[in-house]
């Protein structure tokens, strides 16, 4: 695999990452504590929806910065380091302080109004930590991408795939995932947005997320090989976490588990999702934008269902498909039509 070759899997998983984000913040609002996160909270809660959300919580938020990182090697592959600062701020600071100022005051508004809160505008950063953390980690990491970039074919890059190509690669890799776990020690492994855990996890998986394209197919067709047995051992780390932890495990052990869902699903998709599509293209543009919008969404639609006298179960799916169907239809029929609008949500 050459770093010149466009990688559909990874703009599958890119999609199907958010996905799974959204899906994971609809979730709040049938947990018991959803009100104390922010979150419209449901009177009466889903039973049995923790487990699969602590599963996917660890490894989730992980994901999307190895595949940020990624995205950034293929980026500059045309691009120089003043070409690719100027891409980035538009695409990611541009969207991000345009949603901190017009889109997050928007759904506190709604809470506010749910709650019957004195109503004020409030400026907080919320969902769009993510953005804020990659524009900083293409800043800061810009001068060692463009010397990897220059010597590309220099002994550092022959190690790393040399590296990459067996599992010794993995298992160094998930060393270090660790080494930051047991160092910075967080009270929480989950709690990614505004801590210094979140920003150090963030920073390593959007650097390793740059170093596995670079080094080329070493480490695709590593995981690839061993897809089965490393989704073996997730799903056995994540038993003994539940059964044995009661999903409260050790940092370290967490972020082992983490990690082997990365490879994991890295493997999976790079066997069978590395193919285009028209379902893949509209996605990928609408991906961003609904990102950004499917907060205020999921809140509206929280507002509106969230009193209704019917079961929780059922009220979950309504809500899931409101925030789906109302964020797409917001990016369909305005965002991707304004022409003044595209480029605060990420657009060209």
């Amino acid at each position: 695999m050459k770093t010149t070759e466009r990688r559909y899997d990874i703009d599958w998983l890119r999609v199907i990452a958010i996905g799974l984000l959204i899906i994971y913040h609809i979730g709040f609002v049938f947990l018991p504590w959803g009100v104390f996160i922010g979150f419209i909270q449901n009177g009466e809660s889903v039973d049995g929806i923790w487990t699969p959300m602590s599963m996917l919580n660890i490894w989730r938020i992980p994901l999307l910065f190895f595949v940020s990182g990624m995205g950034v090697r293929f980026a500059i592959r045309r691009r120089n380091w003043k070409q690719l600062i100027l891409e980035r701020t538009r695409r990611i600071l541009v969207p991000f302080v345009f949603g901190v100022f017009c889109i997050v005051p928007l759904h506190l508004f709604v809470w506010q109004l749910f709650y019957k809160q004195d109503i004020n505008y409030s400026i907080q950063v919320s969902h769009l930590w993510f953005l804020a953390y990659i524009f900083i980690y293409v800043l800061v990491l810009s001068p060692l991408f463009f010397g990897l970039k220059k010597n590309e074919g220099g002994k550092f890059t022959r190690v790393l795939k040399k590296l990459l190509g067996s599992p010794l690669g993995l298992l160094s890799m998930i060393a270090v995932f660790v080494l930051e776990a047991i160092l910075v020690n967080p009270e929480t492994f989950e709690t990614y947005s505004m801590t210094l855990h979140g920003f150090f996890l963030g920073l390593l998986s959007f650097l390793f997320g740059f170093i596995v394209v670079h080094a080329g197919d070493a480490f695709w067709l590593t995981v690839q090989k061993w897809r089965w047995l490393l989704l073996l051992l997730a799903a056995a780390l994540f038993s003994f976490r539940y059964i044995e932890y009661d999903l409260l495990a050790p940092n370290y052990l967490k972020a082992i588990e983490s990690n082997l869902w990365i490879f994991t699903v890295f493997g999976f998709g790079y066997k069978y999702l590395n193919y285009p599509g028209k379902a893949l293209q509209y996605l990928s543009q609408a991906a961003y934008p609904v990102y950004i919008l499917h907060m205020l969404v999921l809140y509206v639609g929280s507002y509106l269902l969230v009193p209704l006298e019917i079961p929780a179960l059922l009220k979950l799916f309504l809500v899931m498909a409101f925030t789906f169907i109302g964020a797409f239809a917001i990016y369909e029929l305005v965002i991707r039509r304004v022409r003044f609008l595209r480029p605060l949500f990420g657009l060209k």
